[in-house]
């Protein structure tokens, strides 16, 4: 039962060990005790992200998965190849706190007028660990969420909103016009779908599925492209001529995606060439890759000129280097659209105990459209 007089609560945490263990348990940690700016919130809603799912299994390889320990307390063990091991080498023997974003109840407050100001009401918040039944965290970090909502409409307000705002303002800072996303069903491709069409901006959306492609079009969708279809390359090449987009947001890292999204990008700048350049087209293009859906090595055939670029791009290095004026600007809208254009949708609630069981690690950790988990850490197991 949750208590916030307790000495104690339970939280998630993941152990990578020396001999290539991952365990995964609900354990037993001190209750912590909010200083004079902070406030201690009651977690009772934190959604089970991408980002989360990297930290919370590493590099295992989810077919050796296991379980022991009781209904209440389970424990997970699985297997990290030893291929893999040198890449977790930061985190061995560490157990990690798990949880990058959630939302909850302010039960407790420091002495200072900011957190008292806070105390009864329900906040998101951002700052790890929140698969926790009690996060003590900054009353300045906290996002205040709108009269009538619940914790579970603001679980999610920080990563996918600002990844979406954070991919339209690149786009913007960097002078393109229109945008490619490659996993345009995922909760996060729903949420960019509804931004560029509310700001009117045309966006390539990339899909593996008739059945993600009618999703998307039923929500406005004019360009979906799928990637299982044997014309997908020439899809692609008329959607990015229709748009002129020449960036692209890859999730899928591993495989031939991201160099096909620059040769169609090349494609479609060189219909209108008035000359042969061995260099190719003078049009910039760019690649960002910010996730790593498929861990398979990123294949390139550079068949696509000289003026390209390919990189990564993260959320959290994007914000601090617009600054906080700027990236206070987006959190508000985020709060302005909470129950609109920035929306979650979830297939199912989950306790943290019921989070560590086989059967649901089968679902979300495959991290498929249509089966996104919200936690819930003060539900009974």
């Amino acid at each position: 039962m949750n208590d916030h007089n307790a000495t104690t609560m339970l939280q998630l945490r993941s152990l990578i060990k020396r001999n290539a263990e991952l365990i995964l348990s609900l354990d037993e940690v001190p209750m912590p005790e909010p200083g004079p700016q902070d406030v201690l919130v009651q977690m009772q809603a934190a959604p089970l992200n991408p980002s989360d799912l990297g930290l919370l299994f590493g590099a295992a390889d989810l077919s050796t998965l296991s379980a022991s320990g009781s209904s209440q307390r389970p424990v997970i063990r699985a297997t990290v190849p030893e291929k893999l091991m040198p890449g977790m080498a930061a985190r061995l023997e560490l157990s990690m706190p798990v949880g990058n974003e959630g939302a909850g109840l302010v039960v407790k407050a420091g002495a200072s007028a900011e957190a008292q100001a806070l105390l009864g009401k329900t906040v998101a918040l951002l700052g790890g660990g929140m698969y926790s039944q009690y996060r003590s965290i900054g009353a300045g970090q906290c996002l205040v969420l709108p009269a009538g909502s619940r914790a579970a409409d603001g679980a999610s307000c920080f990563v996918n909103p600002l990844t979406a705002l954070g991919m339209v303002q690149t786009m913007r800072l960097e002078g393109h016009s229109a945008l490619v996303h490659t996993v345009g069903a995922s909760n996060l491709g729903q949420m960019l779908n509804r931004l560029c069409l509310k700001d009117g901006i045309a966006l390539v959306n990339i899909v593996r599925t008739a059945e993600q492609e009618a999703l998307l079009r039923g929500q406005g969708a004019t360009w979906v492209c799928n990637s299982s279809l044997p014309g997908f390359m020439s899809e692609l090449t008329a959607a990015l001529a229709a748009t002129g987009a020449t960036l692209a947001f890859d999730a899928i890292g591993g495989g031939k995606l991201a160099g096909q999204l620059l040769t169609c990008m090349e494609a479609a700048a060189s219909r209108n060439a008035t000359g042969y350049s061995r260099y190719g087209s003078n049009t910039f293009k760019q690649v960002y890759i910010y996730g790593g859906l498929d861990r398979s090595p990123t294949e390139v055939t550079r068949n696509f000129g000289m003026t390209w670029g390919m990189g990564g791009w993260l959320m959290f290095p994007f914000l601090q280097k617009i600054g906080e004026v700027a990236a206070q600007r987006l959190r508000e809208r985020v709060l302005a659209e909470l129950k609109t254009t920035f929306v979650s949708n979830y297939t199912q609630e989950v306790s943290m105990a019921q989070a560590l069981t086989l059967d649901a690690i089968a679902i979300y950790a495959k991290q498929a459209t249509g089966a996104k988990y919200l936690l819930n850490p003060s539900q009974p197991a």
